[in-house]
């Protein structure tokens, strides 16, 4: 089936590199502006660099903010990268905004007692946790490219798909629920890795976005 996808656009992504992501896979976007920009949308991606406030600000002055929580819970698909994924829990100790509460948990600082540096940059390979839309089953290459401070901390261990490590310590990398999940990596700077991520996600939005636990 064809699948009309959406990115959304609020003045925090690196919007121009997520759509070339999705062209060389042979996917048009539709740019996201407004809430009704989504009614053409079969599914959407929240994309983001920079701090959790302004973020919330900037989805709060386009309006966007209800939409997308009526979106997730109408179990429509959607994908969040970077901060988009931190946008997607309840709080972050990066700011005093309310986030989309689409996750239950927090966004917390980076262990500073681990002996790495913060913010994390660069690649790490991640440590799979669970089945999801976003990986194949016998995926052998799974190093992506972090740029991030904060990680999320999800109150329910179980929407945790995937984890890195930094230092001794795991950080969450990929959450998942239902149809929706998020990536803390850039998939679009991830080479070859993040680009077949990418197109695992459209072909199961192209199969019918099967619910997962």
């Amino acid at each position: 089936m064809m699948v009309r996808l959406g990115l959304i656009d609020y003045g925090m992504g690196n919007l121009h590199s997520v759509e070339k992501a999705f062209l060389r896979l042979g996917k048009n976007i539709t740019f996201v502006n407004s809430p009704k920009d989504l009614a053409s949308c079969d599914a959407v991606v929240l994309p983001g660099v920079g701090a959790f406030d302004p973020a919330i600000r900037n989805l709060g002055e386009r309006g966007l903010i209800t939409p997308i929580r009526n979106w997730a819970i109408e179990g429509k698909p959607l994908l969040g990268i970077c901060l988009g994924l931190q946008l997607f829990f309840e709080s972050s100790a990066e700011g005093s905004s309310e986030g989309l509460g689409l996750f239950e948990g927090q966004v917390e600082l980076l262990p500073s007692d681990q002996g790495e540096r913060i913010p994390h940059m660069g690649w790490s390979l991640l440590k799979r946790q669970r089945a999801c839309p976003l990986f194949e089953k016998h995926d052998d290459s799974l190093w992506m490219y972090f740029v991030h401070s904060y990680a999320a901390n999800p109150t329910l261990k179980k929407d945790i798909a995937a984890s890195c490590s930094f230092g001794k310590a795991d950080v969450t990398a990929v959450i998942w629920k239902g149809r929706i999940g998020a990536c803390q990596f850039h998939p679009e700077k991830s080479a070859v890795a993040g680009q077949r991520l990418l197109k695992n996600w459209l072909f199961w939005l192209e199969s019918g976005a099967e619910v997962i636990p």
